[in-house]
């Protein structure tokens, strides 16, 4: 009960934040010449520290045990999302800069809240940390690549200057929490409690940010990006679940692997665009994405609990 709670009152937080956001956005604008957009790349820096703690060297170890798996998965993650945001902004015609954030959100890979749909799921929460971990370090190299193929056409992509950005914004906190976890961290229970908590708060300060700043746009593009977020969302769990069946994985493996596909990190897809200076436009789709992953994850993560898979056995094609 206390997790079901905790994953529906995240939902239900961000989308007071982005109430709060449209409905008073000059309070989140920003102080005198202070501008609040220049908090958003410290607060992923402390979210990605965070999701740092939360790991191991054995969960990149992992993969030697778990190689197919990873790999399929890893590989899923990083075409089916950017394929299809990119098929999608071409259908619905969105403008660029509005486009380039649904692809933005599509090559941005998974983070801590797949893990923790993993666990409802009773999926194989050991994979999916592993996924999320192997996949958020090789972020800053395939994210800045795929952006420029897919939204070179539509903004000015340089792909360097991302993947330092990526490596300055991910690698480095990542690299400290997991230097932290193994000083510090696993010695302190109460901090197992406090940094998901940080976390969430940040993802819900950085979602009233983005919405005060793009509340013009979002008022105008909310309704189609919702339709867009929601088929994105969608054609990831599908494609990512019947993919591995076609490849005849275990049921457990597949159910895994769809929700790490399906879920993407939209707190770090925010702080990119942040970094590009185009938050009210690049960083929409995160926004609008965040609450209909949770909520589309969160019904299938508890039908999929209601229906446990038989581990060991492979699925018939």
């Amino acid at each position: 009960m206390s997790l079901f709670f905790r994953i529906w009152a995240f939902t239900l937080s961000i989308l007071f934040a982005v109430a709060i956001g449209i409905s008073a956005p000059g309070w989140f604008i920003g102080i005198g010449d202070f501008k609040f957009t220049t908090l958003f790349v410290p607060i992923l820096q402390i979210i990605m520290f965070c999701m740092g703690t939360t790991l191991s060297l054995g969960d990149f170890a992992r993969v030697i045990r778990m190689p197919a798996g990873v790999g399929v998965g890893l590989v899923c993650q990083f075409s089916i999302m950017p394929l299809v945001g990119f098929g999608l902004v071409s259908v619905f015609g969105l403008p660029p800069e509005i486009a380039a954030g649904v692809i933005l959100v599509g090559v941005s890979p998974s983070g801590l809240a797949s893990n923790v749909m993993a666990f409802v799921a009773k999926a194989d929460v050991a994979m999916s940390v592993t996924m999320t971990a192997v996949a958020t370090m090789l972020s800053p190299l395939v994210t800045p690549f795929l952006m420029k193929l897919l939204a070179g056409s539509l903004i000015e992509i340089d792909a360097l200057d991302m993947m330092w950005s990526m490596t300055k914004m991910v690698v480095l906190p990542v690299l400290a929490g997991l230097v932290f976890h193994h000083l510090i961290y696993h010695r302190a229970e109460w901090m197992k409690r406090i940094m998901p908590l940080i976390s969430m708060i940040g993802i819900v300060v950085m979602t009233v940010l983005t919405v005060a700043i793009g509340r013009d746009n979002l008022l105008t593009m909310g309704a189609i990006l919702m339709v867009v977020c929601f088929l994105h969302i969608t054609c990831g769990y599908f494609f990512g679940y019947f993919i591995c069946r076609m490849l005849r994985m275990e049921e457990q493996t597949c159910r895994t692997i769809a929700l790490e596909v399906g879920m993407q990190n939209s707190g770090m897809a925010s702080g990119i665009a942040a970094s590009l200076g185009k938050i009210a436009t690049l960083g929409l789709a995160p926004i609008v994405f965040g609450p209909i992953m949770t909520t589309t994850a969160s019904a299938i993560a508890n039908w999929w609990r209601t229906h446990p898979a038989e581990q060991g056995t492979q699925n018939e094609v």
